[in-house]
């Protein structure tokens, strides 16, 4: 029977990864990740958990540590942020390229210097092209929710790539949101039991893992990694559509989700926790007769670009935020990568919060009348101090 507790989503991730009985943890503490380690060590301490909690010197070594554990057949789990995330960098690879259904929760968190411990999206957008799939959310209860269907999707035979779902350092991995926890039989009823069909590190089937990839080979590694990641999408709509049945939430198709889209000129394009203040304004605004919408990307590896594609056919303005910035270009990752599949639309760049720099309802509110009077590729940074 499901119950609902006042939690962070921290707390959530935590939750979620207990609830799918996974069977190994392998994190080091950094925040603001740290409560959710902290969690699941208190999980598996009091026999919440039946799990092997790995204790490590670095967040390198904590995903080298999953990276073993998943080479066995083992579910796996673990949690990071800022810093940390960059500090797996290479080891990202070797999951994705030995195709480990890893599931990992990142609290996203700006990167220094100068050293800042509150919010942006750099940390992940940083690891776009390591072949593992993206998740932003925007609540605590899509934390929970998101982690569940990770692991479902990961796991899939067709997919089997590892999986990072982020969410809003200190915007939720520390505000306290009410969250339905469903029932634990039910969850791991649907996630199953992870009996993977390769063999994996057995003895008695042995096989190389991770193995030198010569030139008569290694493009096709990556080019597999690709065919996984375009079976994924796929996937994310079943499994998203399977978990409403199931549980009665869904998040959109799975891939994006639409906000008043249907009759509005102007649309706004953002990841996270900000949808959350972009769809109030959105409904202040329509109150007043005026119609604007949201597209909220919530899966952007695999970037669905069909599907944004479609979404957005009837607007003639979009306008895309993006709490990062590639540094040389003036741009930031979404813009870009959305950029080149809306060729027929005036798309505007709109830098925002880095660092943990509010965005307020005033500030939708001017990105929206700019959007509709820029110039097409403008690039705008909102909520810098003068100077």
């Amino acid at each position: 029977m499901s119950k609902v507790k006042i939690i962070t989503g921290t707390s959530a991730a935590a939750e979620a990864a207990r609830l799918c009985d996974v069977d190994v943890v392998s994190a080091y503490p950094i925040t603001p990740q740290t409560t959710c380690v902290e969690k699941l060590a208190d999980f598996v301490a009091n026999g919440e958990l039946d799990a092997e909690f790995i204790k490590v010197e670095s967040e390198h070594s904590a995903i080298s540590a999953c990276v073993g554990a998943s080479a066995t057949g083992a579910r796996t789990f673990t949690a990071t942020s800022s810093q940390g995330l960059a500090l797996m960098h290479e080891v990202l690879f070797i999951a994705s390229g030995m195709r480990l259904p890893i599931v990992m929760m990142n609290a996203n968190r700006a990167l220094s210097a100068p050293i800042n411990i509150w919010n942006d999206q750099q940390d992940s957008i940083s690891q776009r092209d390591t072949g593992w799939i993206q998740i932003y959310v925007e609540d605590n209860q899509e934390t929970l929710d998101s982690i569940i269907q990770a692991f479902k999707i990961a796991e899939n035979e067709n997919v089997l790539l590892p999986v990072m779902v982020n969410l809003d350092g200190f915007i939720l991995t520390h505000t306290v949101e009410p969250v339905e926890l469903p029932d634990e039989e039910e969850v791991r009823n649907f996630v199953g039991i992870y009996n993977p069909k390769h063999a994996y590190l057995d003895p008695d089937k042995p096989i190389t893992q991770g193995p030198v990839g010569v030139p008569s080979c290694y493009m096709e590694s990556k080019h597999d990694v690709q065919l996984a990641m375009d079976n994924a999408e796929k996937v994310i709509i079943d499994v998203n559509e399977e978990f409403a049945k199931k549980f009665g939430r869904k998040y959109g198709n799975g891939l994006i989700e639409t906000y008043n889209i249907e009759n509005a000129e102007t649309v706004i394009v953002a990841m996270g926790s900000i949808c959350g203040t972009i769809k109030e304004v959105i409904d202040n605004l329509k109150q007043n007769g005026k119609e604007y919408g949201l597209l909220r990307i919530r899966t952007y590896r695999p970037l669905p670009t069909n599907h944004i594609r479609e979404a957005l056919k009837n607007a003639k303005n979009v306008a895309i935020l993006d709490k990062n910035i590639t540094i040389g270009l003036n741009k930031g990752a979404l813009y870009t990568d959305l950029a080149g599949i809306l060729k027929d639309k005036k798309t505007t760049n709109y830098i925002v919060g880095l660092g943990g720099r509010d965005i307020k309802p005033e500030d939708i509110e001017e990105i929206i009348k700019h959007a509709e009077k820029a110039e097409d590729g403008e690039t705008k940074w909102i909520g810098l101090n003068k100077q």
